[in-house]
């Protein structure tokens, strides 16, 4: 039996709920305009055996607190920031469905070492026009959210849904009318005031782009434009389905994720873009420019398969988190005594998170089961490394 978790984070209360397996970086699933959680309640249910999952209600909607508006996308990607720090999550993979999706790439944008992966669906980098949002918050104002109700749900589902499931579909109109007019106005501007269509090209994320075939509120074309905007994405339909398939065809979308996150998945003939990706994120750009200058027709061989198959498939893992992978890492090469790499991982910790603290950790741990000369010189090396990397803060 779930129960009710409340975050206060600043001034804002919010309503989330976290389920599925304990360990592994978790799948944080944000919602549509004028929906709330219960959205994922299907997909979530087939992801639960292999992934911690986590969801909640955005500002001004669901149980989550409802400020007066207007809201920003910046509000909203900051709300989910305050979220995930309250629950010590480092890194996650998000899953964001319309204005969900624009929070989950202007997190990405502002954050982008603490998203492993994006899956973006049925949404766009700018959704709508000034003059759509305008009339809409304009009518939600004079008339209220439920004179629109029969509108919008004839965009969110199929009629051949509401046909075969009339009482669900009763239900989906009733959670749309009973979301805060406030918190629905107030996003409206959020998605009228952004435009993401110059920054999305900066997101090196790997993404999955997916798009109810008959959608008509964010069309496929509008899914197709994003996924080709961004450097690391491929784009699938759903079939069936309009705006909001993971009511429509949970399967479909959660199998579509599941696969996303398989080694195996969509991205296997892109592993090399994506390792480097990790690699550069890790190692740091300097470091990773360098090795390419001096890679030879000798060597390119042996750097490529340690890109695709070290940084494209072990660092991708979603199993664990990457400052876990980090310190275990570390660990690995202080047992084995390969100073070089050690110093290397350990000038790396601050493109990943890992502190002091969580290093002299792992270097405990290597002293119980490696021996203490390996700690020893372990340790030594680190603390020249963090001895230089406060220098560094002093003289920028």
């Amino acid at each position: 039996m779930s129960t009710l978790n409340f975050a206060t984070l600043g001034a804002i209360t919010l309503h989330y709920q976290r389920e599925g397996v304990a360990t592994g970086i978790p799948l944080v699933f944000i919602n549509s305009l004028g929906s709330d959680l219960r959205i994922w309640d299907e997909v979530c249910e087939r992801l639960a055996a292999r992934h911690p999952l986590l969801r909640y209600d955005k500002r001004g909607h669901g149980l989550s607190d409802c400020p007066p508006g207007p809201y920003t996308l910046d509000d909203h990607a900051a709300d989910l920031a305050g979220l995930l720090d309250h629950l010590q999550i480092e890194q996650a993979i998000l899953v964001g469905i319309s204005v969900g999706g624009m929070i989950a790439l202007a997190f990405s944008l502002a954050h982008p070492e603490r998203v492993d992966r994006l899956v973006i669906c049925d949404s766009g980098a700018k959704i709508g026009t000034t003059e759509l949002w305008n009339s809409r918050i304009e009518t939600v104002r004079q008339q209220g959210l439920s004179s629109m109700v029969d509108a919008i749900l004839a965009r969110w589902l199929t009629p051949s849904f509401a046909q075969a499931q009339p009482a669900a579909y009763r239900g989906y109109a009733n959670m749309l009318a009973r979301t805060p007019a406030e918190g629905y106005a107030a996003t409206c501007a959020a998605l009228r005031d952004a435009d993401l269509t110059v920054a999305v090209g900066a997101i090196q994320t790997p993404t999955l782009v997916l798009c109810g075939a008959e959608d008509v509120a964010t069309p496929p074309a509008l899914g197709q434009a994003l996924a080709n905007a961004l450097p690391n994405a491929s784009f699938e339909l759903i079939e069936d389905a309009a705006h909001l398939p993971c009511i429509e065809q949970p399967t479909a979308m959660a199998a579509a994720i599941g696969g996303f996150l398989q080694a195996d998945g969509p991205f296997t003939a892109n592993r090399l873009a994506q390792g480097m990706r990790i690699r550069r994120s890790v190692l740091g750009n300097t470091h990773v420019d360098r090795a390419e200058a001096n890679k030879t027709d000798f060597d390119a061989d042996f750097q490529r398969m340690i890109t695709e198959f070290a940084w494209g498939t072990v660092w991708a893992g979603t199993e664990i988190d990457r400052p876990t992978r980090h310190m275990i890492t570390i660990a690995i090469l202080a047992a084995l005594g390969k100073e070089h790499e050690l110093t290397l991982h350990l000038r790396a910790t601050q493109n990943t998170g890992v502190t002091s603290q969580q290093i002299k950790a792992a270097l405990h741990q290597v002293a119980v089961y490696a021996g203490i000369p390996a700690a020893n010189t372990a340790f030594a090396i680190a603390k020249r490394v963090l001895a230089d990397r406060e220098v560094e803060k002093v003289n920028r």
